[in-house]
């Protein structure tokens, strides 16, 4: 097995190491969107800078181990000093290796292997929301791209998103890329995981949301509705759209017009678009 680390540069002006790392091989082939060798799905391969520091500043606890590149040893000084405070092992590699870990070079000069957070119970999420706030979350009914999925992140903790929420059986999670493109509103977004259908419903109904299915047409016009305080927009997928007896089932069904110029925004975009409309009339 090669040894990523052979040629590794250990400059003398930086902090003491903690516990050593054994050597490791990249992980794999792609983008990044799997669970390398090695690690369980309880863990996953973060990178880029904001990714890692926005971790680092609501889970330190969850950093299990980083790899950096030289030059960003003074950015990350409050970072290194407490790996080595909490004796959990860094490297300062190159740029190489770092391509390896991430399988990807789009990790700006960062990679770290880090706990998940732990998914929610509905139940319990709905326990800890404000009682006399407005509140906004997101039901994501088959994003599936890493990419939209991080862009959406981005957009969520922008506006405040308080969950997005994945009902049973989904398979989306979070990935080392989806992490990155969300430039650290990964970590202010909690994933909610979804009893069945009418149950989820009710449980929300009873908490006081009412659900707005996103329609590509044919839904109202969303500049035109009134939008409740308490609100749950369920997002379609990328390709089909949503289950058209899911967004029966909901209380509103809206549309973003345009121009006709294009047939539609993407998840991501429209995601944005919708969240801002919200925004602009319950945080402001």
């Amino acid at each position: 097995m090669n040894d990523p680390w052979k040629n590794a540069r250990r400059p003398s002006a930086r902090p003491p190491r903690a516990t050593p790392l054994p050597p490791r091989e990249g992980s794999g082939q792609g983008g990044g969107h799997g669970t390398p060798p090695g690690r369980g799905n309880d863990e996953l391969r973060l990178y880029g800078l904001n990714a890692v520091l926005a971790l680092f500043e609501r889970r330190p606890q969850a950093l299990r181990k980083l790899y950096l590149a030289e030059a960003l040893i003074p950015r990350l000084q409050p970072l290194l000093k407490w790996c080595v405070a909490n004796r959990v092992g860094y490297r300062v590699v190159e740029e190489g290796d770092l391509n390896k870990l991430a399988a990807t070079t789009h990790h700006e000069g960062v990679v770290a292997d880090v706990l998940r957070a732990p998914m929610l119970e509905l139940g319990a999420w709905l326990d800890g929301l404000p009682d006399d706030k407005p509140v906004l979350a997101l039901w994501l009914d088959g994003v599936g791209n890493p990419h939209n999925f991080g862009a959406i992140l981005r957009s969520a903790a922008h506006f405040g998103v308080a969950g997005l929420l994945l009902p049973p059986g989904a398979t989306l999670a979070l990935s080392g890329a989806a992490a990155r493109v969300a430039e650290g509103g990964a970590e202010a977004v909690p994933l909610v995981r979804l009893p069945a259908l009418p149950e989820a419903m009710a449980q929300l109904r009873q908490a006081g949301f009412g659900l707005a299915a996103t329609l590509v047409s044919g839904g109202d016009n969303l500049f035109a509705t009134t939008l409740p305080a308490r609100l749950v927009y369920v997002m379609g997928a990328e390709g089909e759209g949503m289950d058209r007896a899911l967004a029966q089932d909901c209380d509103l069904q809206v549309s973003i017009p345009g121009s006709g110029a294009v047939e539609s925004l993407n998840v991501a975009s429209a995601t944005a678009v919708l969240l801002s409309h919200w925004y602009g009339h319950n945080a402001m």
